[in-house]
């Protein structure tokens, strides 16, 4: 583990990026960025286009260091280059910033309220292969759509499975156990949710550490405690689908929690933009980010 790294995501100012939509959710991304279907001929020309974005917006002045602490990558994203340098090389190297991997592939059918993760394919190889392109941490998503005991139990139970498997290959697992914004019982999922990770943090080891990817709870600092526990490097909130203004709101209502912000940091840009364009639509955004995290 790179302790320069660490130390950055644990103490640092600013908020993670989140650049990893996957292939299913990539068409729905260039058509926000002003690239519809007809933009592309090829599912290799569709990753291209993406992956076109994606550089445009780490190499902004915009998207620095002193703002940025880390960025959520997809699969595709880190085995490609910025300027004939890795990816994950690149922003540690050129930026300072900390590059993450999506390591989930998706989503089974709903089950007792929730979404758990489809089993994820020869993990242990694909944990070797990002250390090799440079990753520090990872991070894998479920969905809770009702207030369901054994459902959320059964999320987290998956999740810290794959952490500790994570955890043991050398790299930092984020757990996501995202709370659908739509839930009819969402305040009673959340309840279910907090009790759920203190348990299941209590049963890791005292050297080992997670990150957590929350959605931004109905009662502010409602997970205050994982902020300050001694197994959690850092929390931080996903959008969730709300709006760039409501989320960063609600950000900043729960003190220690950090952004990790995806369609939020992109809403508004434009591949249509000038560059000067561009970066200010950027800058913005970052900056109103930036400050609801520090709170």
């Amino acid at each position: 583990m790179n302790l320069q790294q660490r130390e950055k995501i644990k103490t640092g100012k600013g908020f993670i990026a989140a650049l990893d939509q996957s292939g299913g959710s990539t068409p729905k991304a260039l058509k926000l960025y002003g690239l519809d279907e007809n933009s592309f001929s090829s599912e290799a020309e569709m990753f291209e286009r993406i992956h076109q974005m994606r550089s445009r917006i780490i190499k902004s002045p915009a998207f620095s260091r002193n703002r940025i602490l880390g960025i959520i990558l997809f699969q595709r994203t880190m085995e490609a280059q910025i300027d004939g340098v890795g990816t994950a090389i690149y922003l540690w190297e050129r930026k300072e910033i900390v590059p993450f991997l999506k390591i989930d592939v998706g989503l089974e059918s709903e089950k007792d309220g929730v979404q758990l993760m489809k089993p994820i394919p020869e993990l242990s190889s694909h944990l070797d292969v990002a250390k090799e392109y440079g990753i520090f941490g990872t991070k894998m998503r479920s969905v809770v759509k009702e207030a369901n005991e054994i459902g959320i139990e059964a999320v987290l139970v998956q999740q810290f499975a794959y952490a500790k498997e994570i955890i043991d290959s050398g790299l930092v697992p984020i757990i996501e156990p995202e709370i659908d914004i739509n839930c009819r019982e969402k305040a009673r999922a959340e309840v279910l949710l907090r009790e759920g990770l203190r348990n299941h943090l209590d049963r890791i080891g005292d050297d080992e550490i997670v990150m957590l990817k929350l959605t931004l709870p109905e009662e502010s600092n409602y997970y205050r405690e994982f902020v300050s526990h001694p197994k959690v490097l850092r929390v931080a909130a996903l959008s969730g689908g709300y709006s760039r203004d409501h989320a960063n709101e609600l950000l900043a209502r729960n003190s220690g929690v950090i952004a990790s912000f995806s369609r939020a940091l992109t809403e508004g840009l434009k591949a249509q933009q000038s560059e000067a364009e561009f970066d200010a639509q950027l800058d913005a955004a970052i900056s109103s980010i930036y400050v609801a995290s520090l709170t």
